[in-house]
């Protein structure tokens, strides 16, 4: 899974960047068309959101929005790839078409973390 850390412009619920979304569209069009996209997409600013925390056995609901805006979400995709490599080549190229487009002020982080795959369940 690759997830696509918000900024200020995101939280603020600015709309992206055109250009940049006809890029990234034509990255995920050919990811699906080589079979290794599952599915992605954005996220609404976090003032949209609400976390639910337990806490000494209690159960409680924030609103956001949420501090931290580098540790935010803003967006996410699922791939089946073979290798570390090939998602750490897909996510370097995902990043580039940010920079390559945005320019050199451009500042972004993309997290790359496998999923854990539960072993086939044997029925008695």
């Amino acid at each position: 899974m690759m997830l696509v850390k918000a900024n200020k412009d995101s939280e603020a619920g600015a709309p992206p960047n055109p250009e940049l979304m006809t890029a990234v569209a034509k990255l995920a069009d050919e990811a699906t068309a080589r079979g290794v996209m599952v599915t992605a997409g954005g996220l609404l600013p976090s003032s949209q959101g609400v976390r639910i925390r337990v806490a000494r056995g209690k159960t409680s609901v924030i609103d956001g929005p949420f501090a931290e805006t580098k540790e935010l979400v803003g967006g996410f995709a699922i791939f089946d790839l073979n290798s570390k490599k090939e998602a750490i080549e897909s996510g370097r190229k995902f990043m580039q078409v940010h920079a390559d487009i945005l320019g050199a002020s451009y500042e972004g982080e993309l997290e790359i973390r496998p999923m854990f795959v539960a072993p086939p369940t044997q029925h008695s």
